[in-house]
């Protein structure tokens, strides 16, 4: 089993979203977006706060008039984590949230309108050090690209990018990361394979508008999947008609399984079949909601009969191999004396759960101190 990813991530250069690195080899960072409405500063900043309990790296705010980049200050001095303003056609809300500390603006410099908009709001992130995302979507391409392609295709997003970095390349900016997403699996992967060729600027990931928890994880992940496996992407957000924090989660899912990030319990479970020894289902479903709060890397493998269980827990940090009314312990790979009776194992679990996280914490902190 791989401890680390064999993925040879694409080379590209580092933007900072506050103090979050993005590209340049930095680990790849989740990020979501608030739904809630951002005039209603409390709902919002207890939305953000949720967000960034579950390991949000980075959240974004729409921000659509002024009455709102208003509201974004008192959300802005009211949370801890770096925040984007996804801004669309208004340069001034631009320039607003700019002078309240915005992190990053979310702006395509071609929709804003006269040269002199582009300009000020380009030197106002030069001079503020904040970096743009470039953001373009199969489903609001330019009127003369639809025309001259007909249909959303790989070249018609790419040209549509291409247009917008032009833009900032021209002024001299390249503290900047684009995105070309599609609701389309292939119309997405196809353009970020050609626009990860033409610049090496950090490629922010998604597959947008990808459906409801479950078929929009599903999408997700292949879509991400197929990218990030060939090194694409910096950062990611799963795009879900659900609560933010399920995209946050899943989001984690697919880095972990990837081995690109490591945050949180990795569970090896199995199916379940007729040798099950104890309900594995409902166990699993009970612990991940049990000890979803733990952010400490660990491989807990639970498997309900002895013809996988062994060689799965001697691969991972904790495992539990199901045998008749008792079954086995493993503890870093070693069949431990102790028996779990099957009547009662998410609790023993949890419990042991718990104390391997400390332990493991505890052996970090220790190395992190002989460095310094």
């Amino acid at each position: 089993m791989f401890k680390e990813s064999p993925i040879i991530r694409r080379k590209s250069r580092q933007i900072m979203v506050g103090n979050v690195p993005v590209g340049g080899g930095a680990p790849i960072s989740v990020q979501s977006m608030t739904n809630t409405l951002t005039t209603d500063v409390a709902a919002t900043v207890a939305q953000i706060n949720a967000l960034e309990a579950v390991g949000a790296d980075i959240v974004r705010v729409s921000v659509p008039t002024m009455d709102a980049a208003e509201a974004f200050r008192e959300i802005k001095l009211q949370t801890n984590i770096p925040l984007v303003a996804d801004i669309h056609f208004d340069y001034r809300i631009a320039l607003k949230v700019a002078e309240y500390g915005v992190d990053c603006l979310r702006i395509n410099p071609g929709n804003i309108g006269r040269e002199d908009r582009v300009r000020s709001v380009v030197e106002c992130a030069r001079d503020n050090n904040i970096p743009i995302r470039i953001g373009v979507n199969g489903g609001s391409l330019e009127k003369d690209i639809q025309e001259r392609y007909t249909e959303p295709t790989p070249e018609a997003l790419l040209e549509s990018a291409m247009r917008h970095v032009d833009i900032l390349d021209c002024l001299n900016f390249h503290e900047f990361k684009v995105s070309v997403k599609a609701s389309d699996v292939f119309l997405a992967v196809g353009a970020y394979r050609l626009l990860a060729k033409q610049i090496d600027n950090p490629l922010h990931l998604g597959i947008t508008e990808a459906g409801g928890l479950r078929s929009g994880s599903v999408k997700s992940s292949v879509g991400l999947g197929l990218l990030l496996a060939e090194g694409i992407g910096d950062t990611l957000r799963v795009s879900l008609a659900a609560d933010p924090i399920e995209e946050i989660k899943v989001g984690f899912d697919i880095l972990k399984s990837l081995k690109l990030r490591s945050r949180g319990i990795n569970f090896i479970a199995c199916p379940s079949c007729s040798r099950q020894e104890f309900d594995v289902i409902s166990t699993v479903n009970a612990l991940e909601q049990r000890v979803e709060d733990i952010m400490t890397p660990m491989d807990v493998s639970i498997i309900g009969c002895i013809v996988n269980g062994p060689g799965e827990a001697l691969v991972s940090d904790l495992g539990l191999t199901g045998s008749s009314k008792k079954s086995g312990y493993y503890l870093d790979g070693i069949r431990q004396k102790e028996r779990f009776d099957n009547t009662n194992l998410v609790d023993q679990l949890e419990q042991r759960i718990r104390a391997k996280a400390k332990m493991l914490d505890a052996s970090n902190q220790i190395a992190i101190q002989e460095l310094d």
